[in-house]
């Protein structure tokens, strides 16, 4: 009997239908999966043996490399020390020296921090501020959110609502009302194959107008846009585009949320997109980097003026009625700071401007290959554009994914696109090698 239940429960350990993957072809997956078994530096390993270079930082979050041992060692000594602390009336010294050491770096004003488990959660958290903010300012009508087509916000229920990708929203109903979206800035007519920020597409930023006149300034609580829509396919704000948007933004008194959950921590070669960008927003959501991936985690900043509202009344009352279990975990908050002090003393923060010039040609080498319709680039974030599999939208991208996997190197597919974002620590002889198979991927692969 009891040899019995060994083999059953090895049998159930090992059985892959248990579980239900996200963002995943389940059933096809579980044909021919892609399991990973250990990572260092820039490379996975599989559970057979052979190494991957990474070309998207895990899920665009390990920043500073696969394993670094400052982190290793961090969390493993906070799981020995304080495993759980509450935040709800309570807290832990790791928490508050996490959120002054962000602070930090953070963009000025930006004196105040509110902490999640993951991007998605740092959406819902800033929309619901930016609610209870105009709320506090005695502004109670301005309620209406407004995000952008081919957005992405996470998959909570505000962030899916506010998000534009289509294939997220649409098994999902209404989602939450009072949502409205500005038109995308994606313009392959004027734009294709730009280096960087593209020339054309700054008065797109005047579509909010558009929706102020049909909705009313006094109805809209908040825009929110990431500063490069890169889960929709690596979108590159045009030049002036950001700046002119702000600017709408601060006329009619809206808050303007800037998503960084890919974006902060050195993507584009500087702390903050919003310090790239120069650009003041309101509010700034991150996540994925904050802990270099290796404990689940995200923060909210916000200025100094939109946390002072919400600190009146009695001073024994609670002023945000929001949080979660797990914000500002022990091991989260102690990964977070290890990732800061190897983030920091690598230069890691500003790297990626030092590599931009090489990553770029390296990127615009793969022009003219075969169904390529346009390489785009920014920081150390690059894209490849394919023309669709007619009534087959994603096939083709999908397929040179899994040829690429097969190969050495992981990327990743997100619709027609193939997205890169390599670690921040990656060598140019490795950015070589990734173009290098990629290149032979597009030239190989017929469809």
């Amino acid at each position: 009997m009891t040899n019995t239940r060994v083999a059953w429960a090895a049998a159930k350990t090992n059985d892959l239908s248990a579980l239900w993957m996200p963002f995943t072809a389940n059933r096809s997956f579980k044909q021919a999966p892609r399991l990973f078994a250990r990572a260092e530096g820039t490379h996975f390993f599989t559970d057979d043996g052979r190494r991957v270079l990474d070309g998207t930082s895990g899920l665009w979050c390990v920043t500073a490399g696969h394993c670094r041992p400052r982190i290793v060692e961090a969390i493993r000594r906070q799981a020995g020390e304080l495993d759980f602390a509450g935040t709800f009336q309570m807290g832990h010294t790791k928490a508050f020296e996490c959120a002054s050491r962000l602070v930090n770096i953070a963009p000025p004003g930006f004196d105040h921090v509110f902490f999640t488990n993951s991007g998605s959660e740092a959406v819902d958290t800033a929309l619901k501020i930016a609610l209870a903010y105009h709320r506090a300012k005695g502004n109670g009508a301005k309620t209406r959110l407004i995000g952008r087509e081919r957005g992405y916000h996470g998959s909570n229920l505000g962030g899916t609502a506010v998000g534009g990708i289509a294939a997220n929203r649409k098994m999902f109903g209404a989602l939450v009302a009072g949502v409205d979206h500005l038109r995308h800035t994606h313009d392959l007519t004027r734009n294709a194959y730009s280096r960087g920020e593209p020339e054309y597409g700054a008065e797109l930023a005047d579509d909010l107008e558009r929706l102020v006149a049909l909705h009313d300034a006094s109805t809209i609580a908040a825009v929110i846009v990431e500063p490069v829509a890169c889960s929709a396919g690596v979108l590159i704000p045009p030049r002036g585009y950001l700046q002119r948007l702000a600017a709408i933004c601060a006329r009619h008194d809206i808050l303007l949320i800037f998503d960084e959950v890919i974006t902060a921590f050195g993507r584009l070669g500087a702390p903050f997109a919003a310090e790239y960008f120069a650009i003041e927003p309101d509010i700034i959501t991150t996540a994925k980097g904050i802990t270099n991936g290796a404990v689940p985690m995200g923060a909210v900043f916000v200025r100094s003026k939109i946390y002072d509202a919400f600190m009146s009344g009695p001073e024994s009352a609670i002023e945000l009625s929001h949080g979660y279990t797990y914000s500002g975990h022990p091991l989260a908050c102690a990964a977070a700071i290890a990732t800061l002090d190897t983030l920091q003393a690598e230069g890691l923060l500003t790297r990626a401007a030092e590599l931009a010039p090489y990553w770029q040609d390296a990127v615009h080498s793969l022009a003219g290959l075969p169904h390529v319709i346009d390489v785009r680039n920014i920081g150390l974030i690059g894209a490849v554009e394919l023309d669709p599999v007619p009534d087959n939208p994603g096939k083709r991208a999908h397929a040179r994914f899994v040829e690429a996997f097969r190969r050495g190197i992981l990327v990743r597919a997100t619709g027609d696109v193939i997205a890169l974002a390599p670690p921040l620590i990656i060598a140019e002889r490795e950015i070589d090698e990734l173009i290098d198979v990629l290149s032979g991927v597009l030239k190989s692969v017929a469809d």
